[in-house]
């Protein structure tokens, strides 16, 4: 499993997010404090404080290249 800080600050983000995600097989889950929902369901994650960055654990095994590639507008940089 990895886990990765994202933002998904508005909706069009939200929607392209979860387009991007679902190309993958695998699973995503979205942590904000106590709740953990499927990174895949659009109603979840409007359930979630959008307004700060989210962890997002993926559950893969094997080569993550291409799905970080497709990632990166969502991912937090680390300052």
């Amino acid at each position: 499993m990895k886990t990765v800080q994202i933002s998904l600050n508005s909706i069009d983000k939200v929607k392209a997010f979860v387009n991007t995600i679902t190309r993958f097989d695998y699973d995503f889950d979205l942590i904000s404090g106590r709740y953990t929902i499927d990174a895949k369901s659009i109603m979840g994650i409007f359930s979630l404080d959008l307004s700060k960055p989210i962890d997002l654990a993926i559950h893969l095994e094997g080569d993550e290249t291409e799905m970080m590639e497709a990632l990166k507008p969502y991912l937090v940089s680390e300052e």
